[in-house]
């Protein structure tokens, strides 16, 4: 049936003489006069009502919801009624995997639906993803978390597209800009810095140090190395797993990105791990698989706590790194009963900064070192480190010389 619109106040009636006549309903005079109706897509009839003098509105509004239905452009006017929270707490159950649906459903809490999450999917305009931009900011969500957050509603939102909740994502609106992020350029430990960190942490701790600044370990995955992964035999780490927290509690998992990978295990490196392994016998530690409720999995673990369990994360920051980095000059000394002062850009992941410096310096090439730093893509091992590659300026000068002194000599004579 094709749309039309009905005028609810008059009705047609055929009269005594055989004509027809427009009579006056019971409606006459109260509430919305027009209403345009069609048969949507999915084969059920919609509607729209309107008030009097407005049929002209109605028709113009039923011409264009039939020519969105050609142009495949449609929204049910009941989706478009679905709250941005309604569906992103449905969305987010999709997630890859329990920790980042975890992650996602905290940052879409706390720093979205406050913001976005009573509005009706089909009343989204890019002005509204610019409100919430700025507000992020002035609530102090800023750099790269920032980012992720609006990623998340970014991807939210593209799927309310696809699935007929709204004709179009305002985040891609041209107007829109994401979160900014400083690029801060890496500033790698000078060698002194980092024995200095290692002499005050722990002794249980310190080839911990040895590891990051070695071989390029991320934390977890410090933490996560068993005995099996370690080959003296071929001097090779196997990096084949991390040790994380899923939903407050501690699991073994792959490494970041799912990458395993062989990293060179240097000679002085590999000696501390033998006297480090004597002195503190590795314990075999069972734990989740994964996920919290995910199976149960035994590994001889190199570092383990003082009492024998796996050492976790915030105690490892807390009590160890912490005091280290503030005897080592790195951060202020805490009056007493004060916490240490948060320093971001100096916790453990300052180590694999300054193992690509090292590599770099060494001629070592960008693809090897995405590599050993466990990068899916090489690219962004070039974005962080391309500044800490050796500098050819002196190597085109001389070329460039070599060849203006050749041509200003003239040709040769014999």
């Amino acid at each position: 049936m094709a749309g039309h619109v009905q005028d609810r106040w008059y009705a047609a009636k055929v009269g005594s003489d055989g004509k027809t006549h427009k009579v006056k309903t019971e409606r006459y005079g109260t509430g919305m006069r027009y209403r345009a109706r069609y048969i949507g897509p999915d084969g059920t009839e919609k509607s729209k009502s309107f008030p009097d003098r407005q049929k002209r509105l109605a028709d113009q509004w039923l011409n264009e919801t039939e020519a969105d239905m050609a142009r495949g452009q449609y929204v049910d006017p009941r989706a478009a009624r679905t709250t941005f929270q309604q569906y992103a707490e449905s969305w987010v159950l999709h997630a890859p995997d329990p920790n980042t649906q975890a992650s996602m459903e905290s940052q879409l809490r706390l720093h979205a639906f406050p913001h976005l999450g009573s509005r009706p999917l089909g009343s989204f305009q890019p002005a509204h993803i610019r409100d919430w931009v700025r507000q992020l900011q002035e609530d102090g969500v800023r750099g790269s978390y920032a980012r992720t957050i609006y990623s998340n509603v970014r991807a939210a939102l593209s799927a309310a597209v696809d699935d007929g909740h709204l004709p179009r994502n305002p985040c891609a609106a041209r107007s829109v800009r994401p979160p900014t992020v400083d690029d801060k350029r890496v500033a790698p430990w000078t060698p002194e810095r980092v024995f200095a960190v290692r002499a005050g942490m722990p002794e249980r701790y310190q080839a911990m140090v040895d590891l990051g600044a070695g071989c390029g370990l991320r934390q977890g995955e410090i933490l996560g190395v068993a005995v099996d992964a370690v080959d003296f035999t071929t001097n090779t780490l196997h990096v084949i797993q991390q040790l994380k927290l899923s939903r407050s509690k501690p699991v073994f998992a792959r490494p970041k990105g799912g990458k395993l990978r062989d990293v060179p295990l240097p000679g002085p490196v590999a000696d501390v791990l033998r006297d480090h392994m004597k002195q503190f016998p590795p314990v075999e530690i069972t734990l989740p698989w994964k996920v919290a409720d995910g199976p149960p999995v035994t590994k001889q673990l190199v570092f383990t706590a003082p009492r024998g369990g796996q050492v976790w994360r915030t105690s490892l920051n807390d009590d160890a790194w912490k005091p280290a980095l503030a005897a080592a000059g790195v951060i202020p000394v805490p009056e007493r009963g004060q916490p240490y002062a948060e320093s971001r850009e100096n916790g453990m992941h300052a180590l694999r900064h300054f193992y690509a410096s090292v590599l770099l310096d060494a001629g070592e090439n960008i693809k090897a070192l995405a590599e050993y730093l466990g990068h899916s893509d090489p690219g962004l091992t070039l974005r962080v480190y391309a500044h800490l590659m050796p500098s050819s300026q002196e190597r085109t000068r001389k070329a460039v010389a070599a060849v203006f002194d050749a041509a200003r000599a003239g040709p040769s004579r014999t």
